[in-house]
């Protein structure tokens, strides 16, 4: 282990230990052209725009839009970055594939999680394709919002998001009119819940052979029973957060259908079962003290994080299925007093300490959408349109690939190498259209040129609406 005696005390002397960082503009360069052939298709070449546009994903700046990347990357000009974002023919579920098999390449296999979540994104207005009011989970409220669900593959302290679903609520379905302002292609124009999404996401990971030992979910898509049964069907295994107020049977509740007592009337046709249901909340509280062992979960900052757990045996039965499932329910009993509870079909075969294990996985799929966020500009994108988001969201992970493999390549050093140390040494290694005062005062100028037209075209449009009402 990489210990800080090891560390050069002398200024200047730190380029020893991050001998890599001399190659970064040529590996970046390499990463770039490996990618091409995605971006140019139907005599249609955006190569140098994909460059840009991802170069000004891993800039350093406040945010990562448009606007920023024209004046901090050389030869970006907006008006061809925002075509190359919208209306641009290249196929980005072609290119997602390719991510999902190239991350696999570098941290897929049986030590390696498939982790389902959602992530919103704050937007003004009712024009940017998906928005509406609903829950926003990083705000922690209902909020004006995009929401995307993602698939990211997970393994120890690395990840990346390899697979992506718009979520477009009902009120969007039904309009004909704001679907095609927003380019939803027609057969993308049916309501499906997230747990139909994250059941695409995972079926198209399996499909571009992505290898995975356990699903991780959160209680959102814990608690739908029919997501759970599916990913059973496949083969998966699936470690799921469920809610306190879930209902469990720790005997197998037997559903049967009831006979009628007599010849006449119409027969039964709801089951029932023999069991006593109890929510998780109620099972927590009956649990002896002395039945909590303690697992280590992981290695952090402050040393070995530990937790106590207890795990058995439980059957959940949906009220319609003629044999209710048997699960492993594992408690999970932080340090603070935090209490979360998770379901596993595999915890029969699985250690308490692998299924802990497993579990905390989750923690890095919110440091990835963290670190996407404040480093690679996951919420900067400046368009409106279906294309637009699902193109920014495939650049993304595609930059996301770049870092992943970039720590990977330091790992040897310390392991610490974080997105931001990344996207600082590309921001001075890679050359930049702002650093001499000249081209700062050229930005400035071209920003408030913009700034002025468009104030320009406010007071015309309000002009004719003034002449209209006169």
């Amino acid at each position: 282990m990489f210990k800080s005696s090891d560390y050069p005390q002398k200024k200047g002397a730190f380029s020893s230990l991050f001998p890599g960082v001399v190659g970064l503009t040529d590996r970046f360069s390499d990463f770039c052209k490996v990618y091409s052939s995605y971006f140019d298709v139907f005599a249609n070449n955006v190569v140098p725009q994909a460059r840009c546009y991802i170069a000004g994903l891993l800039m350093k700046a406040p945010r990562k839009n448009m606007e920023r990347m024209e004046e901090y990357i050389h030869d970006c000009e907006y008006e061809s970055i925002q075509q190359f974002l919208t209306d641009s023919p290249w196929d980005d579920q072609a290119l997602q594939r390719r991510i999902a098999r190239d991350v696999c390449k570098e941290i897929g296999g049986k030590y390696a999680v498939l982790c389902i979540d959602e992530s919103a994104i704050t937007k003004k207005g009712d024009k940017s394709v998906g928005v509406a009011r609903q829950w926003n989970g990083r705000l922690g409220k209902t909020d004006n919002c995009q929401v995307g669900v993602f698939a990211s593959l997970v393994k120890g302290r690395n990840g990346c998001i390899i697979g992506k679903r718009l979520y477009l609520p009902r009120e969007w379905i039904g309009d004909r009119a704001r679907c095609e302002r927003a380019g939803i292609p027609k057969d993308k124009r049916i309501f499906k819940t997230k747990p139909q999404l994250a059941l695409e996401l995972i079926d198209e990971a399996i499909a571009a052979g992505v290898e995975f030992r356990y699903v991780c979910m959160d209680g959102f898509y814990g608690n739908n029973p029919q997501l759970l049964r599916e990913l059973e069907g496949r083969g998966l295994i699936f470690v799921a957060d469920i809610h306190m107020d879930q209902g469990i049977y720790t005997e197998d509740p037997e559903p049967y259908l009831p006979r009628r007592r007599t010849k006449i009337g119409p027969k039964y046709k709801r089951l029932m079962c023999r069991g006593i249901v109890k929510d998780v909340k109620e099972f927590i509280e009956g649990i002896d003290e002395k039945q909590w062992k303690q697992v280590s979960v992981r290695e952090s900052t402050k040393g070995t994080l530990s937790q106590n757990a207890y795990r058995q045996a439980i059957w959940l039965w949906d009220g319609e299925e003629r044999k209710a499932r048997q699960w492993w329910l594992t408690i999970v009993k932080c340090s603070d007093g935090e209490i979360t509870a998770f379901v596993c079909n595999d915890g029969s075969s699985a250690t308490l300490q692998k299924l802990v294990e497993a579990h905390a996985q989750r923690y890095w799929i919110e440091r990835t959408f963290q670190d996407a966020k404040t480093s690679i500009g996951m919420a900067d994108y400046q368009a409106r349109k279906w294309n637009s988001w699902h193109h920014h969201m495939t650049l993304v992970s595609l930059a996301m690939l770049f870092v992943l493999r970039e720590r990977l390549h330091h790992n040897s050093v310390d392991g610490l190498l974080s997105y931001q140390d990344i996207v600082e040494l590309l921001d001075y290694y890679l050359p930049r259209a702002d650093r001499s005062k000249e081209e700062m005062l050229e930005n400035i100028t071209r920003r408030h040129l913009k700034r002025l037209r468009s104030i320009e075209s406010a007071y015309r449009k309000q002009g004719k609406r003034n002449l209209l009402k006169g």
